[in-house]
């Protein structure tokens, strides 16, 4: 392999590293993680849109021939009035997707999470209805949104399932409530965000989503103590 094929691999590994679907916020299957992604998208098309003027300004710059252009309409039209509108357009919808993810007092089902390093503790409604505690294993109903409370035991972990929301920190003495919903029945990873020691790297966790109409998956293989009351 040549320097320059070494170069393009250098280049591209990372860019199809990032790829994984099953780590990706732009493979959603729920309602935060689809809001997330267009907000990226909107951001990606923003951000264009103001390179491309700030090119264009700089070829027509180059470009003049000494006729005079009005500072009025390049600096205060395009240069601050554009970019102004592109960011006040950003920040609102930004706004507007923001308010919904997040959690209200509607009845929600309420998934109780902890952190400590360097796993998850989850307690969720078992096949009876009862309240069953399991290791790095939620299991949810899919299309049904839930509340995920946060807490930590140790240092700040962060809670995050790409293909379903955003990230949310879970701090020691204190609840964050979370909202999340799967579309679809299947399997979501999810990990800690937030460096929280040398075992960081392996505090991972899986999402069950199963389908409501069916049976509760047996939780046995991941179930540890009883929560306590």
């Amino acid at each position: 392999m040549g320097p320059r094929h070494k170069a393009w691999a250098a280049l591209t590994v990372p860019l199809l590293g990032g790829c994984d679907r099953a780590l990706s916020t732009l493979a959603p299957a729920g309602p935060a993680a689809r809001d997330i992604a267009t907000l990226w998208w909107a951001m990606l098309a923003g951000s264009a849109a103001i390179t491309a003027l700030v090119l264009t300004l700089l070829v027509a710059a180059v470009r003049n021939n000494g006729a005079r252009r009005s500072e009025r309409v390049w600096i205060w039209g395009w240069g601050l009035g554009f970019s102004m509108a592109v960011l006040t357009v950003l920040l609102g919808l930004s706004l507007w997707l923001g308010e919904r993810m997040l959690a209200r007092p509607d009845g929600a089902l309420r998934i109780e999470a902890r952190a400590a390093q360097w796993g998850w503790r989850f307690v969720q409604p078992g096949p009876d209805g009862q309240p069953v505690a399991t290791r790095d294993t939620l299991y949810v109903p899919a299309g049904r949104d839930f509340d995920v409370v946060l807490e930590a035991e140790d240092v700040i972990h962060s809670f995050w399932v790409p293909q379903l929301g955003g990230k949310m920190d879970a701090i020691p003495g204190h609840a964050n409530i979370h909202r999340l919903r799967a579309d679809r029945p299947g399997t979501f990873e999810g990990l800690c965000a937030e460096f929280c020691g040398l075992g960081h790297g392996a505090m991972r966790f899986t999402v069950v989503a199963y389908d409501p109409a069916g049976p509760v998956p047996d939780m046995s293989d991941h179930q540890i103590a009883e929560p306590r009351p």
